[in-house]
């Protein structure tokens, strides 16, 4: 199947409407920082004919899908096999020392989860995986061996935001004992043991342990509080970055960094601020933007996720 068949792009006219007035001057740059299989990039270059892509990605083959999608655009398009968190070793590499664009698409992408055999989804039996880089070497079967219980609350706890974290840890330490956890399957079903029917009817008891663990896996909250600001610093004035986030963790941690930088240092009652006061950011939307109703329905994936703007205002 052709990669714009497995992938619509979420918020792609807001992320264009957004992102449009950084990126129509001619020699323009915008980094995808959140390759996936090409989606926002292709629509990208396609409307802004003089425009740069810089597109990273820590999925070989999310990678090679969108290489082959990118290829009628020559080199306009530089691929770069990365985490986000790289993206300042990345431009440097290219030689390019400012960008008038960036844009994360945070969250598993469609590839990943609908490749079962990647072990992303609890509806489905798979390898306990849940690696987004492939050529890495943590995986959740892994942590589910060798980590100690009070690792896996912690985890559970802090990245799953899971209220039965303490007695999922200790019932899996238990089972790991007799029967080593190799396959999704396996943990659900220890999962849903342990859980009160009661709680059971409020949603599917291992989507939290599930989430918790791929953060674990992929480093995904950690790198995520380094790439903001390093995508911050290597945008230019006048440049603007779009973030879509698809769960509270990261969404927190995205607020937290644009606020502070959208905000005045100037100590309180100070009766007049100075230039060197003045924020380098301003946020373009109030909050968080949700997906449309309509954009919703055709593509139940839009659902969570919360869309934060800002453009650069100036450099210190």
């Amino acid at each position: 199947m052709a990669a714009n068949q497995l992938h619509t792009p979420v918020m792609l006219e807001r992320c264009v409407e957004l992102l449009g007035p950084a990126l129509s001057d001619p020699g323009a740059i915008l980094v995808d920082a959140t390759l996936g299989m090409g989606g926002h990039s292709e629509a990208f270059l396609t409307r802004f004919p003089e425009l740069t892509l810089v597109g990273l990605d820590r999925d070989p083959e999310a990678l090679s899908i969108a290489g082959e999608r990118l290829l009628p655009f020559g080199d306009r398009v530089h691929l770069v096999h990365t985490v986000y968190d790289g993206i300042d070793t990345a431009l440097e590499d290219l030689g390019i020392d400012e960008v008038n664009g960036v844009l994360f698409d945070l969250g598993v992408s469609s590839l990943q989860l609908d490749k079962v055999d990647r072990g992303f989804s609890y509806s489905k039996d798979a390898p306990l995986d849940m690696r987004m880089d492939s050529t890495s070497e943590l995986t959740a079967e892994a942590i589910l061996a060798n980590y100690s219980e009070s690792e896996l609350r912690r985890i559970f706890h802090e990245y799953g935001e899971e209220r039965l974290a303490a007695r999922y840890a200790r019932r899996i330490v238990e089972e790991r004992r007799e029967h080593p956890f190799i396959r999704s399957a396996q943990l659900v079903e220890v999962i849903t043991a342990a859980t009160p029917v009661a709680v059971q009817r409020q949603g599917h008891p291992a989507k939290r342990v599930f989430q918790a663990l791929r953060i674990e896996v992929n480093q995904e909250l950690s790198v995520l509080e380094r790439a903001i600001p390093r995508a911050i610093d290597a945008l230019a004035v006048g440049g603007r970055m779009v973030v879509m986030a698809y769960q509270s963790l990261e969404d927190r941690i995205v607020k937290r960094i644009l606020q502070a930088g959208s905000s005045s240092s100037a100590p309180a009652g100070l009766p007049v601020e100075l230039p060197e006061h003045r924020p380098d950011l301003k946020l373009l939307i109030r909050g968080a933007e949700l997906a449309s109703d309509e954009e919703k329905a055709a593509n139940p994936r839009a659902t969570p996720v919360r869309l934060r703007a800002i453009e650069r205002v100036r450099r210190r």
